[in-house]
């Protein structure tokens, strides 16, 4: 098959699955805003982008939303996100599949996505029964004090293209049963996935009946309409997930007009393996976590530290999954590494990669993958042995590159495991109970998400998602995450006769 005709098919299978999933197709197309596949490098579409004008009345609009929908109980707002999981599960592979055309994700991976979705759906739904405050003790008789919990008005939502359509999710369903509205800025590398997510969002809407109109709200286009859902006053939160440079100037644009961000930016993400470890479950952890999605991930390996006794042992066969891995079209094949995202995330490969030798770094694999497809980038997954943690070891560079090194002592190494920017997530291999709970301990790992025998990647959404330092601190997904989309508010009734005055104070007027 010609390229040109693997070309025409990609775009052909992204309209088709566009028109099953029911996005109107005046939205893509006649455009000038082109949408390309990582996966052929080709145009799927052509999408009218939001002016700065149109976004602002998108974001107005869904505040009157929040107005209505702030009423209605919240066991109610969770049908409605009941019924968003079904329409989800209706349209499963459909949606996984455009998630693989459009970002370029293997199809276990476009479905997992979808998959992720569906679940925090089905906890959000649980949720909408138990947004729980605080009975307090009080010290004054005859007097009750609580806490309660409101809404809190439209939340903004920023996504990346790497998970362009969980990272909403989690956002979106757990605001929808908060009372809140939503508006959400896409990837503008990912943006059909997000008017896919709409569209469904839209059929559970209509089955729900009395949903106010504009409670969801898609913005399509660049940062100039990203950063007029920043600079909203009508947006009090905003959830905004890229890279650690992007949120440097997202918090402080937040914080001048005192609005809440909840940002997952960066992660330079290490694991340990410690003499005791299981090697051939840590091999298959870091390959996966160091290799899937292309490196692609926040919560991609980075940086792995081997204890010396063993690094004879698990590294060589870690060069040997890396020089077989499979790497091509994950539409058309078994392989498990697609593409990079575009050119640019190519050439910030090979440029740490060159910077990596030039610190005496040595290069397995990261080279171009020749595929009949000019305008795509496939790479070779690199490992890198180094002697220590310096040059491009201690920046993030988002693609399949996994630094090596060896290690001694054990307090060393959880210095320089927490010797980077960023703060997300962590894994160490052990089958020593100590160094397993030095490990989660307060002077162990320095990340959000610090895991035992299992890798970096694939977080659970029961927990609560994100990590610290310059991964931005914010926290998503499971947990009590909930509350970054409420406001609190500390209540006291008397309900005695008396008005005693806290701390014994006495102010008696005549």
């Amino acid at each position: 098959m010609t390229m040109a005709a693997r070309a025409v098919d990609v775009a052909e299978q992204a309209v088709a699955l566009l028109d099953k999933i029911g996005v109107d197709k005046a939205l893509y197309t006649g455009g000038e805003m082109a949408s390309y596949s990582p996966v052929t490098g080709e145009q799927l579409a052509a999408l009218k982008p939001d002016t700065q004008e149109a976004a602002s009345a998108k974001i107005d609009k869904a505040a009157r939303a929040f107005e209505t929908w702030r009423l209605v109980p919240a066991p109610k707002r969770g049908e409605l996100v009941r019924l968003l999981g079904e329409e989800l599960r209706a349209v499963k592979t459909e949606l996984g599949r455009l998630v693989s055309i459009e970002a370029g994700k293997i199809p276990s991976e476009g479905l997992g996505e979808v998959q992720e979705m569906i679940d925090i759906c089905d906890f959000a739904v649980g949720l909408s029964r138990q947004l729980y405050g605080l009975t307090i003790a009080t010290e004054r008789p005859g007097h009750r004090m609580m806490e309660t919990w409101h809404p809190l008005g439209v939340v903004g939502v920023i996504s990346a293209f790497n998970f362009p359509v969980a990272v909403w999710a989690w956002n979106a369903a757990l605001a929808l049963v908060c009372g809140n509205a939503v508006v959400w800025k896409p990837s503008e590398k990912t943006p059909l996935t997000a008017l896919a997510s709409q569209a469904i969002l839209q059929r559970a809407i209509a089955r729900f009946g009395d949903a106010p109109n504009g409670l969801s709200e898609v913005l399509i286009g660049d940062r100039a309409v990203g950063a007029v859902l920043v600079d909203h006053p009508k947006v009090p939160v905003v959830s905004a997930t890229g890279s650690t440079r992007m949120g440097r100037d997202v918090g402080p644009r937040l914080a001048r007009r005192f609005a809440r961000a909840i940002l997952e930016l960066g992660g330079n993400n290490a694991g340990i393996v410690c003499p005791s470890a299981d090697l051939d479950m840590a091999l298959r952890a870091i390959a996966f976590g160091a290799m899937g999605t292309a490196g692609q991930r926040c919560t991609t390996l980075r940086r792995l530290f081997v204890h010396e006794s063993v690094y004879d042992q698990l590294v060589p066969r870690l060069k040997k999954a890396y020089a077989n891995v499979s790497v091509g079209n994950p539409l058309e094949s078994t392989a498990l590494v697609g593409p990079l995202i575009d050119k640019l995330a190519f050439d910030n490969m090979q440029k740490a990669l060159g910077e990596a030798k030039a610190h005496g770094g040595v290069v397995s694999g990261g080279e171009r993958v020749a595929l009949p497809y000019d305008k795509a980038y496939y790479a070779k997954p690199a490992l890198v042995e180094l002697p220590s943690q310096i040059g491009p070891v201690l920046e993030e560079t988002f693609a399949p590159i996994l630094y090596v090194m060896k290690y001694n002592d054990f307090d060393q190494v959880l210095e320089d495991h927490n010797a980077v920017g960023a703060g997300l997530s962590s894994s160490i291999f052990t089958l020593d109970l100590r160094e397993a709970e030095r490990f989660l301990s307060a002077d162990g790992s320095d990340c959000g998400i610090a895991n035992v025998n299992i890798g970096t990647s694939g977080a659970e959404i029961g927990g609560a998602f994100g990590g610290e330092k310059e991964t931005g601190g914010g926290r998503e997904s499971g947990s009590d995450a909930w509350k970054a989309y409420m406001r609190r508010a500390t209540n006291t009734i008397n309900y005695s006769r008396a008005l005693p005055l806290a701390q014994g104070v006495s102010f008696e007027i005549e």
